[in-house]
This record gives C-alpha cells, sequence and structure tokens, in this order.
C-alpha cells in the first residue's frame, strides 16, 4: 500500500508517499479498517520534526486518528464486524505497523468507537484526539462543574473549540481567549459566554471583570509557554489550571499559583498508548462513544476548516504550522467521503 511517511526528521519535505506491506490481522482482539480519512494534529508535525516516541526503525507513518470502515475482523472481535464506520485515535507515533496516513490500518477493539452517523469521515478522523484531550483535561483532571467559571486559552483551536462545547453540555460558564474577530464569532457560537480578542485586549482585567474581580474557577492552557504563567494570574484562590504543555521555569515563576494554593494539573492523552495502558484506552474509547450521541443529537460539532488529500499531506502541515488554523485539519484517502 501507499502510505505518507517520513524517514528522517525534518521540514514537511520530508513526507513522502512510500509503500508499505498492507497491515495483516495477527491478534484476536484487532480489526482491520480501510481507512477513509485521517485527523491531523499538532502532534503529528512536532514528531516529523523531532522523532518519533518509539525506538523502532524509521520510516514511519504518521497519524493518530482516523474514521473508515472495518475490513475484518480477529477470532476475538466481539463488539464490531465488518461494513462497521468507525473512528478512533491509535497509532502514528513511531511504532512499527501503526498510523493512520493510509489506506489501511489495523487497531485493537478496544481503542474503537462507531462513527457518529452525522458526521463525514473527515469529519469523524479530525475528532478523537482534541475530544479525549479535552474531556480528561475538563472532566478528569479538572473536575468541572455545573455553574463553574471556565477560561479557555486559544478557544477556536482544535482542542478549545471542543472543549467550549464539552464545558458548556456540563454546565459551566465559558469565556475565551481568541485573535480575531471571525475567531470570536466562532466561538460564540460554540457556546462561548464571553470572548475576549487578547491582541487588543488584557486578558487579566477582562477576566477579572466577567468574574466580578473573582477569577475562574477553572483555567484550561492550551497553548503553553508564557502563557501558561500569565494564566495563573486569572484564576481565583484555590481554583485549577490545567495545562497540555510542559511548564518550564524559564518562562515564569510558579510563585503565584503557590500563594494562591492553586491546583496545577497536566493533560497528556497519548500516555495509555504510549504506556499500552488497555484499561485506560478502553476509557477513552467510552469517551468516543458518548461524543458519538452528542454529535448525532446535535449537541456537539466539530470545525473542519481544510481537507487535503492524503498525497498532500506535507501542506497540511504546514497549515498547522503557522499555529493560526481555526478547528481542525483532516486527509482524505478513500473515494467514498459520504456521511454513510
Amino acid at each position: 500500500m501507499q502510505a505518507i511517511a517520513f524517514s528522517k526528521p525534518g521540514s514537511p519535505d520530508v513526507l513522502s508517499l512510500q509503500t508499505f506491506p498492507q497491515p495483516q490481522l495477527c491478534q484476536p482482539d484487532h480489526v482491520l479498517v480501510r481507512l477513509q480519512a485521517a485527523g491531523v494534529n499538532p502532534v503529528d508535525t512536532k514528531i516529523r520534526q523531532r522523532g518519533t516516541m518509539f525506538d523502532d526503525p524509521l520510516p514511519a507513518i504518521l497519524g493518530c486518528d482516523g474514521a473508515g470502515i472495518i475490513e475484518a475482523i480477529g477470532t476475538g472481535v466481539t463488539q464490531f464486524q465488518p461494513g462497521d464506520a468507525v473512528y478512533y485515535c491509535y497509532g502514528g507515533l513511531g511504532k512499527t505497523g501503526t498510523g493512520n496516513y493510509a489506506p489501511y490500518a489495523v487497531v485493537p477493539e478496544h481503542v474503537l468507537a462507531l462513527k457518529p452517523q452525522t458526521l463525514s469521515f473527515a469529519e469523524a478522523a479530525a475528532a478523537p484526539l482534541v475530544l479525549i484531550t479535552a474531556w480528561e483535561a475538563l472532566r478528569d483532571r479538572a473536575c468541572l462543574q455545573s455553574g463553574q467559571t471556565v477560561l479557555i486559552q486559544a478557544g477556536t483551536g482544535g482542542v478549545g473549540h471542543v472543549a467550549i462545547q464539552l464545558a458548556k453540555l456540563w454546565g459551566a460558564r465559558v469565556c475565551v481567549t481568541v485573535s480575531t474577530p471571525d475567531k470570536a464569532r466562532l466561538a460564540r457560537q460554540l457556546g462561548a459566554d464571553e470572548t475576549i480578542l487578547y491582541p487588543k485586549t488584557d486578558v487579566l482585567s477582562a477576566v477579572q471583570q466577567w468574574t466580578d474581580g473573582q477569577g475562574v474557577d477553572l483555567a484550561f492552557d492550551t497553548v503553553g509557554g508564557a502563557t501558561f504563567f500569565e494564566t495563573v494570574s486569572a484564576v481565583r484562590y484555590g481554583g485549577t489550571l490545567v495545562t497540555l504543555l510542559e511548564p518550564k521555569l524559564a518562562h515564569g515563576s510558579l510563585k503565584l499559583a503557590r500563594q494562591q494554593n492553586l491546583r496545577i494539573s497536566l493533560e497528556l492523552m497519548l500516555t495509555p498508548q504510549l504506556q499500552n495502558l488497555a484499561v485506560l484506552q478502553h476509557q477513552q474509547a467510552q469517551i468516543l462513544r458518548r461524543c458519538s450521541q452528542w454529535f448525532d443529537t446535535g449537541q456537539l460539532r466539530i470545525h473542519l476548516a481544510q481537507t487535503f488529500p492524503l498525497a498532500e499531506a506535507a501542506a497540511a502541515h504546514r497549515v498547522i504550522e503557522t499555529g493560526s488554523s481555526i478547528g481542525k485539519v483532516a486527509l482524505t484517502i478513500g473515494a467514498d467521503q459520504s456521511q454513510s
């Protein structure tokens, strides 16, 4: 099969169509998926730049998110059958035999969920990693409760735009930072109660005004770097700050966070895959199943900004690396891009 892979770290130009054997079912609990689309995430670009997260030899096929149709099942598979349309987050971190920038993938049954009927394959492929990340950050790490106030940094990014919707579904009041009026309008459409144009407005002052001087109960940093430390000032005494990036003291100090007795939490949804924690992978699939219901009832949506053919994966990476894209980007693979 022809898949997009890289043989050495570097710029998007290292991505190319390469020939690989079609993956085969070797485990009784695995399924063979004929992929129709693959999501493109910032982690894909980082792996391409820096190298993979496993020691397996290159070339490596990228892509954590996939959506497609089950072609065959192992003898131990009980929940799915050939012909089922599914979506999932699995592979693409450098382990040989995985990755979704390809026409076929073999994945374990416990990571799969049925594709939402209302989503196209491209929309479904764009969803898993960001859904799981936002869910775990808000619900599992921060224990978000109804009635709380939430600040989401970069509210219209891949993770941010679904975090808005999940927080609203759980009864929170949501404030987001955005860079343009168009992004502010999208954030409002997704349910945000307050939008802050950070290039023109002091974020801390705006948050203090919105919360009557209290600060938010929970802040969700999807940006990292100096933004993490700046966000500390927006959180109330005893509140919670969750970040997707590793805080580095070169960008600031935790002195105020300590004085305010903040709870600091880190979120990396890839950990179950990196450490082969099947129980947690099963829990992540359950998140996708719950979100499928919300997609199909119109309570949740994915903003798919752009799609590219598989062969143009390098162009998709360039879009991601601008850092200014809205929502998600996906690669289309199969001939059938319908919602069936």
